[in-house]
């Protein structure tokens, strides 16, 4: 693989690419999975610290996400010029130390901390998972290993439910343990396979104030859209977070533009098919979060599931995604990489089609609410590999940088779809079921809108495309 502004050291021969998919996909599983697997336990959380009220212990959740969206891309600019495999087995320490924290915490605040410091480690993981990943498979086999990798993902998403609901059975506390044997795992193995990667020696650090600004514009949007529920939507304390995060988005875009060490750097957008992902992964994953929590709160809400119930009904979603992501990189090699994206954002929004028609105050899961978890299942399969994939198209010393750009699409877009749709389920309705039909349309406008972008882009694409390209490179890409 030729990496001309960066070096690797110890690159893993072909025959031992596949350990090092394994490695860094379990970590990815590790990190990916607290997403998922402590919204259950919250209940259980609270008979332990009695007194703590709900907005008290949702900081347990609302602090590792609003950490984990601030910090995705300055780590990983920090990885590119540090080192990716150092940063991730960093990373993958401090996760696993601050799970077994998170376990033993005697008290709320103490819980708390330890999700801040989980969500450090994981920034440290996710996007460094990923650079290392591309690093280690030619350019052929990346819509291959991508489409396993955000497998993996969809993996720990249909287990967060189900796998939570048993560990809080015994003690939620399990929740975070199940983390240590993983992390130490991954260490042991991760110290003799991978390869170590990073930018040309005599890069320097990016520029203070772009880092600053991205940190305070990304904190201060996501804690306005965690909070806008409790606090209300009109408080002079979300308008001020709002308009504070506004003003320093437009800084750090000045820098992007101006400045030649910004910590989003403009030429990470020369790529059409970097910027296409990037903006469709953002609104995609404003109905896929909404996706997540909707399905929940519908099945204990309105037909009264319990928990375990409830994440044994929605794994098959989680599950065909897994199936269908695995499976991208095939279908990407056939008919291009930005067919099966806009067939997966398509996918969602039937599904939310079919649940806004089909369900009613005492359905049937099967015929009502099986059917649309599958295709959106598939949806959300076919959708991640080839936009997260877009990462590859990025010089090689900025494919971390470039993986942790898109994380923080996800991110921002997940925290808005899930303040979105609490929002839509808080108008007044007639029933208890026309909220929820409101809801599944939000899933129905987000999939339409980020299928025109990458179609957009791909069209795009074959329009400026010189004559006789090959037709791979006209109908893969997402964008020019």
């Amino acid at each position: 693989m030729n990496e001309p502004n960066a070096v690797m050291e110890g690159g893993p021969p072909a025959r031992r690419g596949w350990l090092v998919l394994a490695v860094l996909s379990a970590v990815a599983f590790m990190a990916q999975l607290d997403l998922f697997i402590v919204n259950i336990a919250l209940p259980a959380m609270a008979r332990s610290f009695p007194g703590s009220g709900l907005s008290e212990l949702s900081w347990v959740l609302n602090g590792y996400a609003i950490v984990f969206a601030a910090l995705l891309v300055p780590a990983g600019r920090l990885a590119d010029i540090f080192g990716r495999r150092l940063f991730l087995l960093c990373g993958v320490a401090l996760f696993a130390a601050a799970s077994a924290a998170c376990a033993v915490a005697p008290d709320l605040a103490l819980l708390v901390a330890g999700r801040v410091a989980q969500a450090i480690g994981a920034v440290m993981i996710v996007p460094t998972s990923l650079g290392l990943l591309l690093a280690a498979f030619p350019a052929r086999r990346h819509g291959l290993v991508v489409g396993i990798w955000a497998g993996v993902g969809a993996v720990a998403a249909a287990s967060g439910a189900p796998l939570g609901g048993l560990l809080v059975a015994l003690d939620w506390r399990w929740v975070f343990l199940v983390n240590i044997p993983i992390g130490l795992a991954t260490i042991a193995v991760g110290l003799r396979v991978l390869p170590e990667v990073r930018a040309a020696r005599g890069e320097r650090l990016p520029d203070p104030l772009s880092v600053l600004s991205l940190l305070a514009a990304v904190t201060l949007f996501v804690l306005a859209t965690v909070q806008g529920p409790v606090w209300g939507w009109g408080s002079p304390a979300v308008a001020a977070l709002l308009g504070v995060s506004i003003v320093a988005a437009a800084v750090t875009l000045g820098r992007t533009l101006r400045h030649p060490r910004a910590v989003i750097e403009r030429t990470l957008f020369r790529s059409g098919e970097f910027t296409v992902a990037s903006a469709a992964l953002l609104l995609w994953y404003v109905g896929f979060a909404a996706w997540l929590l909707i399905t929940v709160l519908f099945l204990e809400q309105v037909w009264h599931y319990s928990p375990l119930r409830a994440g044994l009904a929605i794994a098959p979603g989680p599950l065909t995604a897994a199936l269908f992501a695995v499976n991208s990189g095939r279908i990407a090699a056939l008919v291009g990489r930005a067919a099966p994206a806009v067939a997966g954002t398509l996918l969602m929004a039937i599904g939310g089609t079919l649940w806004a028609a089909l369900t009613t105050l005492h359905g049937s899961y099967l015929s009502e609410f099986l059917p649309a978890l599958v295709l959106a299942g598939a949806g959300a399969g076919l959708t991640q590999a080839p936009l997260f994939a877009a990462a590859s198209t990025l010089a090689p010393e900025r494919a971390t940088t470039g993986s942790a750009v898109l994380s923080m699409s996800r991110q921002v877009g997940s925290a808005v779809g899930v303040a979105a749709l609490v929002v839509v389920l808080a108008l007044p309705a007639p029933d208890a079921l026309a909220g929820f039909h409101r809801g599944w349309l939000l899933l129905v406008v987000t999939g339409l809108g980020a299928a025109l972008i990458v179609l957009g882009g791909s069209i795009r694409r074959t329009h400026v495309a010189r004559p006789g390209a090959a037709r791979g490179s006209e109908v893969g890409a997402l964008g020019e």
